[in-house]
């Protein structure tokens, strides 16, 4: 467990699922605002999210994948998930960093950088980590180089919110 002025990082349980849910949806509906339909981030709902969330962490760790929540005040304000590399491209070792969101309140206070490096220092010296962003998302592109990840060249399109939007993998190590 880390601690940082008033936040903790711990890994999630599924009693954390609603809270993770209510983070996600929040965050997709401010970052992704002008980049994804309107009425798509409109329709996000929390509730609907949850069961899903539940489910991705009680069989996370049989996966060897794990979430780790940033709590303050005893509240979920963030989330992160890594896992192994999913790319046809990705060695045995690889390891992918499969969401990493915020609290929009939370965004410029550090909570990001805090939650990366949980995830880093878990994946271990050496290891290469990737990781998928919205091409239009340069708020998170900036994150993501502040933290030693570098576009690799890869895209591709994805289908979000019935638009196909460009995404980038980054890489670090």
């Amino acid at each position: 467990m880390e601690q940082t002025d008033e936040v903790t990082i711990r890994l999630a349980t599924v009693a954390d699922a609603a809270a993770i849910a209510e983070v996600h949806v929040r965050s997709w509906q401010h970052a992704y605002a002008g980049i994804v339909p309107d009425e798509f981030l409109a329709g996000l709902d929390p509730a609907r999210r949850a069961p899903v969330w539940a489910e991705d962490l009680r069989r996370g760790p049989d996966e060897h994948v794990l979430t780790w929540v940033a709590e303050e005040g005893g509240r979920v304000v963030g989330f992160a998930t890594l896992g192994p590399g999913r790319d046809e491209d990705a060695g045995r070792g690889d390891r992918e960093i499969y969401s990493i969101y915020l609290d929009p309140d939370q965004w410029g206070h550090g909570v990001a950088r805090d939650l990366m490096r949980t995830v880093v220092s878990e994946a271990g010296a050496g290891t290469r980590i990737m990781l998928w962003v919205l091409a239009e998302n340069e708020r998170a592109r900036h994150f993501y180089r502040r933290n030693g990840f570098e576009p690799d060249g890869v895209e591709k399109l994805a289908p979000v919110g019935g638009a196909e939007l460009l995404e980038v993998r980054y890489r670090r190590g």
